[in-house]
């Protein structure tokens, strides 16, 4: 009892230690960093000896041993997913299913033939050994778990029952332990399997093969003539097993870059949607700032404007006064904070927001110096304004240029040498913006811009409670339409720069909407 002695020696010694040093702390109060002194002391040279693996490492190594075969003999044990059909062309969906039945036809038909002439088993025995690899295929489909145990099994019981009637059979014998149709179903399962299951599973099912085979031929097989095909089958199932991990793998990363692209669109769409509420806030900022400047001057301005003022109006006009100006300072370190250098727009048209970012933010007044720079970059535009033209808020103003100026601007990236159309309509209960452009005239070079023009026109509409439809015509052009509310509030129950996606609304009741109604064409080619 060698081992009991040096552990008895190994407990002698930590006695000593323990009786000439101070007793440990608690459990509970013990700190954590002496254990790996203790555990180092224990493992290195000493008394004992270096710890093998019954010392107190061999639990440990056990454990993980155990929770590493119980983890294999689960995936080997469970199901999978059945075989997905193809999905393209439609009339070939099932091509895979039936080309697999028709294999396990044949397989089932050269096994039974096999068992019944080769390993002299009988017909019935024969029968029933060649159905039962037919049927592990076309289980495979399903269940290959199930299946590779089948056909494994069978082709064990079979070389079991051939064994006793080898002795009477002449050199070189049959093909042992694997005939040619097993091999071929056994292949085609093991590639099946390893289609939908992890590869160390995978392997571990072809190493479970291997070791039966070789049991088979080495152990089982005695001085009876036969040819030898183990190792040609166990290759032709490595290289199945092979075959089915690579394209598993290769599914898999497929599928991982396809979810990555989506994340990463969705990501890049958010991005794009804060950026033009960032840019919204800017230009909207201007026009906070004009009001708070002015309420600050009437603040000022309106004790000079009475007679006798009392002391108390004084007290409460200069308090407004002095919150106006404290609103605009910190309204200047929100602008110094929102406003950053953006690369000039490709078109002249001043969509972008880097050219003169301390310039006063544009109005409908104007329009007429942006239709130019839009006919100098090459287009024909025309414009109509109907209605009696009332007073709008500044926020509405800004809105309506810059829907106007971002329609041009897509009708200058994706139509060029198109005709123009801008139509502003002033109803007493907001305004009516249409832009429509009629088919290009030649093919759109590649677009500079960033892709969320639209986007930004749909947040400036719903910003202010209007609509907004962006929609291509029956003679190939593009029809943006909007309607702005002359309040510019949005309704109640809605947030603040909209939180909606869709691209087409209706306007207020009360106002004509955009419509094709009139029946009259116009030189964009198009029906307004």
């Amino acid at each position: 009892m060698p081992r009991v002695d040096g552990v008895d020696d190994a407990k002698d010694a930590r006695t000593e230690d323990d009786t000439s040093s101070p007793p440990p702390p608690p459990p509970e109060t013990r700190p954590a960093v002496p254990l790996p002194a203790r555990s180092e002391h224990r493992n290195g040279p000493g008394p004992t000896g270096p710890v093998g693996p019954n010392g107190p490492a061999g639990p440990a190594q056990v454990r993980r041993g155990r929770r590493s075969l119980s983890a294999l003999l689960a995936g080997l044990s469970s199901g999978s997913a059945p075989l997905p059909p193809l999905s393209r062309p439609r009339w070939l969906r099932r091509l895979p299913h039936v080309m697999v039945g028709l294999t396990a036809v044949l397989v089932a038909l050269g096994s039974s033939d096999e068992l019944i002439f080769s390993y002299r088993l009988g017909v019935a025995f024969g029968l029933l050994g060649g159905a039962a690899q037919g049927v592990a295929l076309v289980l495979a489909l399903w269940r290959p778990f199930p299946a590779w145990w089948l056909s494994l099994s069978a082709a064990f019981i079979a070389d079991l029952a051939a064994r006793s009637n080898m002795r009477d059979m002449v050199p070189p014998g049959p093909n042992w332990p694997w005939i040619g149709p097993t091999i071929a179903a056994h292949a085609l399962i093991l590639f099946l399997l390893a289609l939908r299951i992890p590869a160390r599973v995978a392997l571990a099912a072809l190493a479970v093969t291997g070791l039966v085979t070789v049991f088979v031929q080495v152990l089982g097989g005695g001085p009876y003539p036969y040819s030898g095909t183990g190792v040609l089958a166990v290759s032709v199932f490595a290289v199945a097993v092979l075959l089915g991990t690579a394209l598993r793998g290769s599914r898999e990363a497929r599928t991982q870059l396809v979810e990555q692209e989506y994340l990463t669109a969705e990501e890049r769409s958010r991005r794009t949607l804060l950026e033009e509420r960032n840019r919204i806030a800017r230009e909207l900022h201007d026009v906070v700032a004009h009001h708070m400047s002015v309420i600050s001057i009437q603040a000022q301005v309106a004790p000079h404007l009475v007679q006798n003022p009392s002391d108390e109006l004084k007290e409460n006009l200069d308090g407004i006064r002095q919150n106006a100006l404290e609103a605009l300072t910190e309204l200047r370190r929100v602008l110094g904070v929102l406003r950053s250098e953006n690369p000039d727009e490709a078109y002249g048209l001043g969509a972008g927001t880097g050219a003169a970012p301390d310039a006063p933010q544009p109005t409908l007044d104007r329009l007429d110096a942006l239709v130019e720079n839009t006919r100098a970059a090459g287009l024909e535009v025309t414009t109509e304004i109907t209605g009696e033209r009332l007073p709008l808020p500044p926020g509405v103003e800004l809105s309506a240029y810059r829907i106007v100026q971002e329609a041009l601007s897509n009708a200058l990236r994706h139509a060029p040498g198109s005709v123009v159309r801008v139509e502003l309509t002033h109803f007493p209960r907001g305004l009516q913006i249409r832009v429509v452009n009629s088919s290009p005239s030649r093919p759109a070079p590649p677009s500079p811009g960033a892709g969320h023009g639209l986007l930004g026109m749909r947040e400036r509409a719903m910003m202010l409670g209007g609509t907004l439809m962006a929609m291509e015509t029956s003679c190939g052009g593009f029809t943006v339409a909007a309607f702005l509310p002359r309040s510019g509030t949005a309704p109640s129950g809605s947030t603040a720069l909209g939180d909606t996606d869709s691209t087409t609304d209706n306007p207020p009741p009360g106002d004509s909407p955009p419509d094709n109604s009139t029946g009259h064409t116009d030189p964009t080619g198009e029906t307004p």
